[in-house]
């Protein structure tokens, strides 16, 4: 169990935090018409479960049109958004997760956008997408995907209903694929995903491989531009955006990763807070009261803030005394208050903690073979050679023919 003790008087920041910024609203939208997004569109009764869809694909550079025909069979996600079904296709036989949301007839979608543009083993891919209506004339937007069937949530439940923590190879292959997803969307398309959780991990539980999905708050930072501050979910939320930073960067899915990594360690929620308030509680309970440097590093408009002067709890105490000192570091240097000292997702998986998987005969417990962690795409690009001499093992490079990256 966690060991981190509550302070009472950590309750008098309630008041005073009252006033932080949370008064944004929506995503900001991009005014883009819908006519100039390339999908069919289709007519279908509102029902979801048992429904055929059907809908063409190709037609394009010379390619033969191709109908497809979906069963929906059942639906695995629901929220504000709209819903996630699994669907087979009726004329292969694959089996898929269709995303459908509630289109603006007004404005492209940037979930499809974005989606679009990623390629990577550890990212769900996009196979096509259609639009559909409804009988009240609704246009939904279907995002079709391949079919993980499960999430790091339902994993880390299934441990904890055997009151048992998951093993730590299982922490180490699943923590590393997290951050190389994040490493190549924050590298290629430059797209920060803002919403890292267990429930938008996929776990397949043959391979173990795991994919970052659900875009739907990802965006592309640019650098002055602002953004919203209330973004990702409670339990993940990096305390920059919490002091409502707008103007925010890529680390702040660095803090949501690291999140996560305690998760699996501990076996529940590191910062569990009941509400945003109660977050930076949380958060001040394990790091202690962030200094006034630390602050300004999160938000320059909070400086004259005046908190009471909490001791942050030791790091080999928040976990329990069997846990290897690689894991204890990788987590403290990932869960800084100042964004700009928390390690990118490159440096994160040349950590010491991941060194058991460039074993060169590192397998699965079953003695079958880990899934793909060294077949790197353009994220590499601009990366030191000592960098890339750890990320990618000497038993790999010789048998790709590539010998010391720094050669």
């Amino acid at each position: 169990m966690c060991e981190i003790f509550f302070y009472p008087y950590i309750a008098f920041f309630t008041y005073s935090l009252m006033i932080t910024l949370f008064q944004n609203g929506n995503l900001p939208k991009i005014a883009i018409t819908i006519k100039e997004m390339s999908a069919p569109v289709i007519e279908g009764n509102d029902q979801v479960t048992g429904h055929i869809i059907s809908t063409t694909i190709g037609g394009k550079n010379g390619e033969p049109k191709q109908t497809i025909s979906y069963m929906a069979e059942r639906v695995v996600g629901t929220g504000s958004f709209g819903i996630v079904f699994q669907a087979k296709c009726l004329e292969t036989g694959e089996s898929v997760a269709i995303k459908k949301v509630l289109q603006d007839r007004r404005y492209k979608n940037r979930e499809l956008q974005l989606m679009r543009l990623m390629d990577h083993p550890n990212v769900v891919s996009l196979k096509h997408c259609f639009f559909s209506t409804t009988t009240k004339d609704e246009l939904f937007l279907n995002l079709v995907m391949e079919y993980v069937p499960e999430t790091m949530y339902w994993v880390l439940r299934h441990y904890s209903s055997m009151n048992q923590r998951m093993p730590l190879l299982y922490v180490k292959l699943y923590t590393y694929q997290i951050f190389r997803g994040l490493a190549y969307i924050h590298a290629v398309p430059g797209v920060c995903h803002r919403d890292v959780k267990p429930q938008n991990l996929l776990v397949d539980p043959l391979t173990h491989q795991v994919k970052l999905c659900d875009f739907g708050s990802a965006k592309v930072l640019v650098r002055g531009e602002a953004n919203i501050s209330y973004i990702c979910s409670r339990y993940y939320r990096a305390p920059e955006l919490i002091f409502g930073a707008t103007e925010y960067t890529m680390s702040i899915d660095i803090w949501s990763a690291g999140c996560v990594l305690a998760e699996l360690l501990l076996g529940q929620p590191l910062f569990p807070g009941e509400n945003a308030v109660d977050q930076l509680v949380e958060i001040i309970k394990v790091l202690g009261t962030p200094t006034r440097e630390e602050i300004r590093c999160m938000n320059p408009n909070y400086t004259d803030f005046r908190f009471p002067q909490v001791k942050g709890h030791p790091w080999h105490k928040v976990f329990h005394k069997r846990m290897p000192p690689e894991a204890i570091d990788l987590a403290s240097r990932l869960l800084q208050y100042s964004p700009s000292l928390r390690c990118t997702a490159l440096e994160a998986l040349a950590h010491p903690f991941f060194d058991e998987l460039r074993e060169p005969n590192a397998r699965l417990p079953n003695n079958r073979p880990l899934p793909p962690l060294f077949n790197f795409k353009q994220e590499l690009a601009g990366a030191s050679p000592e960098l890339i001499n750890r990320l990618i093992p000497e038993h790999v490079r010789w048998e790709v023919g590539l010998g010391s990256a720094g050669t």
